[in-house]
């Protein structure tokens, strides 16, 4: 965790309005008409910063990711009735190497099932708050199999609003199927979102924090606990997974005081750390937790 003084010191030296950056963003382009390439797929800020998907586990998030990527390569977001087919393969081959299709079918349901809360400009510029399904519809084969599909549909009022985003981040899908708390997810997704600005910090107050990390409500209430339980297991995914540095910091205003604000600060990673990461996403999941908090003791035989 960051030291208080060396904070300070790096938001004074760093700070930049982040509205103002947002604006220059939103005079270049539109979300959707960026290309997919090697830093991952344009995810619309709107999808990034939903709330109301805490019960997304991380599996859930990861195939919403796949699922959106495919929708928007295809470049038929914006078609009045677009709907999209995708192997069950092709999203499960990432995930486990099992050839059953039941945890996919389970996510699907839940994309389908969950209302979101996403907030979006309409196209006079002023801010909306829309709840909504983030799939429509599936269309499944009942066998399995890997030539068995599925055909989604996504929101139209959903896909309306994705195509007025002008703010976007690149996600890696392959980063998020290697991880396995959702917050670490969640907390990857925001920084992506935020890290070309010209900072390297953000202030988020501690609700809108819990909202934007997918905690359910009145859950890990307690510092400590919110710490320990979806703090530390994100930031440990984070930096050990995906090609970002993040550090956070919680605040109080005084040593018994509640949790008020949320300071997160990140970097892009280099060298070494940066092909430590790359090695452990293709590395089994089996012992991976024991490998990220270096718990791992060599066997010696003689």
């Amino acid at each position: 965790m960051l030291q208080e003084n060396g904070l300070a010191e790096l938001l004074i030296q760093t700070r930049l309005d982040y509205k103002s950056c947002s604006g220059i963003a939103s005079r270049m382009s539109l979300t959707i008409s960026q290309k997919t390439n090697a830093a991952g797929f344009p995810k619309p800020s709107e999808l990034i910063e939903i709330t109301g998907a805490h019960q997304l586990e991380a599996a859930d998030r990861a195939i919403q990711n796949m699922l959106f990527q495919h929708a928007h390569d295809s470049g038929r977001m914006t078609s009045p009735d677009a709907e999209w087919e995708i192997t069950f393969a092709e999203i499960r081959r990432p995930l486990s190497k099992h050839e059953s299709n039941d945890r996919v079918r389970a996510s699907l349901d839940k994309l389908m099932s969950i209302q979101v809360v996403v907030h979006y400009l309409n196209g006079r510029g002023e801010p909306r708050t829309m709840k909504t399904h983030l799939l429509e519809f599936t269309d499944t084969d009942d066998r399995d199999g890997d030539n068995a599909t599925v055909v989604f549909g996504i929101p139209k009022k959903l896909r309306t609003a994705l195509a007025r985003s002008n703010r976007w981040g690149r996600v890696r899908c392959e980063v998020t199927y290697a991880m396995t708390s959702k917050y670490a997810i969640a907390l990857y997704e925001l920084v992506c979102l935020r890290i070309n600005l010209q900072t390297c910090i953000d202030r988020f107050p501690m609700e809108r924090f819990r909202e934007l990390m997918g905690v359910p409500p009145n859950a890990y209430a307690d510092g400590q606990d919110f710490r320990r339980k979806v703090i530390e297991p994100a930031v440990l995914e984070v930096n050990k997974l995906s090609d970002l540095h993040v550090d956070i910091e919680l605040k109080r205003k005084h040593a018994r005081a509640p949790v008020h604000e949320v300071v997160v600060v990140w970097r892009k990673q280099e060298g070494e750390e940066f092909r430590a990461s790359m090695q452990e996403r293709d590395r089994s999941k089996v012992g991976r937790k024991a490998r990220l908090r270096g718990k791992v003791e060599a066997i010696s035989i003689s």
